[in-house]
């Protein structure tokens, strides 16, 4: 690649999701990798990349403290210039570093001690490493993003998964569209291999499972207690789904007031996709049943409905949620069924189900989900056990388990073997 930035064409061959990264017009954008993904990197040549496009303003390069900043991100910024013939001149006292062509400047920061960090408009600013940063050193830095002369605003980070904390939460979770994230894959960076074959394979014996996943294959896990769904991975159960008018629609709900929750998904030979997920607030069964009519019509192929055997328990108006269902459904004439056990497998035998569903021992995934199913999703990547026990810890986050529960009450139903008895057997409405 060899692209111009402003007045000087800058040369730069990047691997697959450095490209990706530099791609991205998003206001703020991050790259999540694992370690030997070419982070710092990345990071440095946006740098380079902002002074050309905003020549002769001011710009910012963070790290989590001095020491990181120094021996590690301005290393890496100071071979980059060189290894492009670009002049620059360091001034050490002030930690100010500026490219002679562009005439533009960098300050050069640690941002452990955030407040320091109001004062001097910028046209850009990037992180290294910002998961080991507060969250305030972000907020500050969002607020001089300001520069009324600069011609391409723009905050960018890099960093090491480290849990679902503050930086998961802003750039992946919330699915803000002034935030866009690329995550790198492992073993993607052949300059590493190919000075050192087995590096990856040396950081195998030397990281237990859990850091191995997090460091080295960039995963995030929670790091709190044990993940109930531990065989989940975004990159391998995640992926867009489509319906297909053929197959009857499967219709898992958990109920529950605020929020009342559910799941669509098809089964196509064995394998469940999840197409999408209904979370409505303050709301009643009938509420949900006209969600789904709203975004799924009357299904010619039928459809079959799941959840919590506690669903057919009499409440105050002398119906159960499911005679709700029915009523609903069988007003309009649609072609419906019902498969709701007469108890409820017990949790772990559901939760181990689950997991197969997602990776099996013999490496088969038969279970994904949509991208727009976010709060799924979230399930799987943060409902963790209680310290020390196998009990689901439902305490923590009130607003997580209830998709996972009610896909659950689904793949139960469908997948689980005879073994499990004569006592969960589906009762048809």
């Amino acid at each position: 690649m060899n692209e111009t930035d402003g007045r000087r064409p800058v040369p730069y061959s990047p691997l697959e999701s450095q490209a990706k990264f530099r791609a991205s017009n998003a206001r703020f954008k991050g790259f999540s990798g694992p370690i030997g993904s070419g982070k710092t990197q990345a990071l440095c040549q946006e740098a380079i990349r902002a002074c050309y496009q905003n020549p002769g303003r001011t710009g910012l390069i963070g790290a989590p403290t001095y020491p990181m900043l120094r021996d590690s991100t301005l290393a890496s910024l100071m071979e980059a210039l060189d290894d492009r013939d670009i002049p620059f001149e360091l001034n050490r006292s002030e930690f100010v570093l500026t490219l002679k062509e562009s005439r533009s400047r960098i300050l050069l920061r640690a941002v452990e001690e955030f407040e320091r960090l109001r004062g001097t408009n910028l046209a850009w600013f990037g992180v290294d490493e910002l998961t080991y940063a507060p969250e305030g050193a972000w907020l500050r830095l969002e607020g001089r993003l300001r520069d009324p002369k600069a011609t391409a605003l723009r905050g960018f980070a890099v960093w090491t998964p480290k849990g679902f904390d503050w930086v998961y939460r802003k750039f992946i979770g919330a699915q803000d569209s002034a935030y866009e994230v690329v995550l790198a894959k492992p073993f993607e960076n052949k300059h590493v291999l190919s000075h050192v074959p087995d590096f990856y394979e040396r950081l195998r014996t030397s990281y237990d499972e859990s850091f191995y996943r997090q460091e080295v294959l960039g995963d995030y896990l929670n790091t709190r207690g044990g993940m109930v769904y531990s065989a989940f991975q975004r990159a391998a159960n995640v992926a867009p789904e489509e319906l297909d008018e053929r197959l009857q629609i499967f219709w898992a709900l958990d109920f529950n007031v605020d929020p009342m929750c559910s799941v669509v998904a098809q089964i196509h030979r064995g394998q469940v996709r999840v197409l999408d997920e209904i979370v409505l607030r303050r709301a009643t069964t009938e509420d949900a049943c006209r969600e789904f009519e709203k975004r799924f019509g009357l299904p010619k192929a039928g459809i079959v409905i799941y959840g919590d055997a506690s669903g057919a328990a009499m409440q105050t108006s002398g119906y159960t949620d499911y005679s709700i269902i029915g009523d609903f459904f069988r007003a309009r004439g649609a072609k419906y069924q019902m498969k709701v056990p007469k108890a409820n497998p017990a949790v772990r035998d559901r939760v181990n189900l689950m997991n197969a569903k997602l990776k099996n021992a013999r490496g088969e995934i038969d279970l994904t989900v949509d991208p727009k199913c976010s709060e799924l999703i979230a399930d799987f990547e943060q409902v963790a056990y209680k310290q020390d026990s196998l009990v689901v810890d439902k305490d923590k986050d009130r607003q997580r388990t209830h998709l996972s529960d009610a896909l659950g009450y689904l793949v139960w139903q469908e997948h689980q073997t005879i073994q499990y008895g004569e006592r969960n057997r589906p009762l048809f409405f």
